[in-house]
């Protein structure tokens, strides 16, 4: 259903402002009139009571000067608060001042305050730990630089060093390496390259050289320093056997464009205190990663660019919560793309179910499956339509969890493609053998969506754009989709929901609030609505009250215990318990970049009791991974309450 007034209204309404003779000559001489009726219209009609119950409101969230930023992550915390990260928000002045934002929003008393940021996390992975600390690691090392902007050949060098003996060598920025040709380069920062070791094999003494690695920029400026082959190089100044011992490798040199590097900082973001703690760094620097939370507890960090912009070739870690540190896991090598989208199943495997942010090859590390972490074995699940749309898709844990169905929805072509899908389609987890099926389409074709599970068990789709970034398709300028969808996935159907005034494409977010809302944010388009100049970050906040809040009023629990076991059944208070149908654990949102892998809504057994109810939490760590949730309950009429705030270890 169209949320803009219909022309009979609008003949109407312009029929009161006395101006329908000569219809045609006055609307083209009149236009701004018409446009105003429409929007007056539009206005009220969007505001009626019946409106809301219907298809729900959309407003403005006022942001007081100083607070509006780059939302480029966000979290929803244990406390209810909004976590807002920025870093340096896709902007190179910011990196290079050593500007990083991150902004804490308290819905319940609409207060902002800045929370001082160490490092640049912009395009980081995150997490919930289970004592509901958020785990930020990765982000931004170093900027993209462009080929029109690189005056100099560079490449990354591999220093070697040969020798077991004189320990470790620091090399210093500047440094200068000189090829067989007499072509010279140098360091772009200091280096330090460890020693060799020494290594009995079949009783004899193999000896493995120390490396690092570094950026080298030719001393001549254009293409005079290219080098498109491997090739070896000597280190300027050395002497005696440093000179066989101490040398540079670099596979080539070119002007092509230099990707961002990843850091590897990792921060618990403590809730309470509300600051970033230093943990442990990661074993590889990451850009673009994923981390997905483990049944125990601990989290798998998955893919990423390293620190020179090279996608990381498989190479995966671990996060042992408990010890604050990372360790590699090279029985758990698997090659995905970029901010790959892993559900954690309940029979502890992770799901890949397709979608991803964008670096990486074309065809490797794609194909949707379940991978079993203990044999590292991964299972293809076949069946999807339109298979190469899966970058910018969506994809979530249909609710409730039980039923272990995920859909992905939408999604574009690899890269800056103009091709995009209003594919939708489901896998069953639970299946002997799962395969994608259909869902229904999307009303458009549509990339960034967002998704959000609504505690009536029903999805949000909102946002997005047809084109890459919210540019051209179809010869149209601008692509955002002002559109909003509620999937009912009982009944497979998508039910037009009311219509955001905010487009969102590229770095957008959306999750739910603990009182039933949802907050969006973000949205980063590569072009201005002309079409012809640079796009300007949206930072305006626009939240989405869903129908169910304005169909009477809500159930409510109160007491109860906040901490709860796994198998345990406990106790609330309730005065609407003969009206209570369903009892939810809701799993609260870390998003970026269309990817969420923690949000999940988890069916409670319940039964009444004198006073209220008691509530069974299910056994399974697959389904119930330990940390924070918003417990819902809903009465007959599909309305939810407030969430309350529980903790499951």
């Amino acid at each position: 259903m169209s949320t803009r007034p219909q022309p009979s209204l609008i003949r109407r309404l312009l029929r009161g402002l006395a101006i329908v003779p000569a219809v045609a000559a006055v609307l083209a001489a009149n236009r701004p009139i018409v446009v105003f009726a429409a929007d007056r219209y539009h206005q009220f009609s969007i505001d009626r009571p019946a409106y809301k119950r219907a298809f729900g409101h959309w407003s403005v969230l006022p942001v007081p000067d100083g607070f509006a930023i780059n939302a480029i992550h966000a979290a929803l915390l244990s406390t209810g608060k909004v976590l807002i990260i920025a870093g340096s928000g896709n902007n190179r002045k910011n990196f290079e001042a050593g500007s990083f934002t991150t902004v804490l929003w308290d819905p319940a008393a609409d207060t902002f305050s800045l929370i001082p940021t160490p490092t640049d996390m912009f395009c980081s992975g995150h997490t919930f730990l289970p004592d509901g600390k958020l785990l930020v690691a990765g982000g931004t090392k170093s900027y993209e630089v462009l080929p029109a902007d690189i005056k100099h050949a560079a490449g990354v060098m591999k220093l070697k060093n040969e020798s077991p003996d004189h320990g470790a060598r620091i090399f210093k920025q500047g440094t200068r390496l000189v090829g067989p040709d007499g072509r010279q380069y140098a360091l772009r920062a200091d280096v330090t390259v460890p020693p060799a070791m020494k290594m009995q094999h079949h009783g004899q003494t193999m000896v493995h050289a120390g490396e690092a690695e570094m950026w080298a920029d030719a001393l001549a400026p254009g293409d005079a320093g290219v080098v498109t082959e491997p090739t070896q190089y000597k280190i300027v100044g050395l002497t005696g056997t440093d000179q066989k011992n101490l040398y540079g490798v670099a596979d080539a040199i070119t002007r092509e464009k230099q990707e961002y590097g990843g850091d590897n900082t990792s921060y618990e973001f403590d809730p309470r205190t509300e600051q970033y703690v230093r943990t442990g760094d990661l074993t590889d620097h990451r850009w673009y990663p994923t981390l997905a939370p483990l049944p125990g507890g601990n989290v798998l960090a998955v893919s990423g660019l390293d620190r020179f912009g090279r996608m990381l070739p498989g190479r995966n870690e671990v996060y042992y919560a408990r010890q604050h540190r990372w360790s590699a896991a090279p029985k758990l090598t698997r090659v995905f793309p970029t901010y790959p989208a892993l559900f954690l199943t309940r029979d502890e495997r992770l799901f890949f179910s397709g979608s991803n942010a964008g670096y990486g090859s074309a065809t490797v590390g794609r194909t949707p499956g379940l991978w079993d972490l203990r044999t590292n074995d991964f299972r293809p699940v076949p069946g999807l339509r339109d298979a190469t749309m899966t970058e910018t898709s969506a994809s979530v844990l249909l609710p409730p969890a039980q039923r272990q169905r995920v859909m992905i929805m939408g999604g574009g072509a690899v890269g800056d493609s103009p091709d995009s899908t209003a594919r939708t389609a489901i896998a069953d987890l639970s299946a002997r053998n799962p395969v994608y099926r259909a869902g229904p389409d999307l009303p458009h074709p549509t990339r960034y969506l967002s998704t959000v599970v609504l505690p009536d068990d029903t999805v949000l789709t909102s946002g997005g754009s047809a084109g890459y970034r919210g540019g051209t398709y179809r010869g149209k300028k601008r692509s955002d989709l002002l559109t909003a969808q509620i999937y009912d996935p009982n009944r497979n159907e998508f039910r037009t929901a009311a219509a955001p005034s905010v487009g969102r494409d590229y770095h957008s977010e959306a999750l739910l609030l603990p009182d039933g809302r949802v907050v969006t944010m973000g949205s980063d388009p590569i072009y201005d609505r002309t079409g012809r100049n640079p796009g300007t970050f949206e930072q305006r906040i626009e939240i989405y009250s869903p129908p169910y809040l304005f169909r009477g009023g809500r159930p409510a629990i109160h007491g109860g215990p906040v901490e709860l076991t796994r198998g345990a059944v406990v106790s609330y208070g309730t005065a609407d318990a003969a009206r209570i149908r369903t009892v939810r654990l809701l799993r609260p949102s870390a998003v970026t970049h269309g990817t969420d892998v923690d949000q999940r809504s988890v069916a409670l057994p319940f039964r009444l009791a004198p006073g209220g109810l008691m509530v069974q939490i299910p056994r399974s760590r697959g389904l119930v991974p330990p940390g924070w949730y918003m417990l819902f309950v809903a009465d007959d009429k599909n309305i939810p309450s407030t969430a309350s705030w529980v903790h499951v270890v």
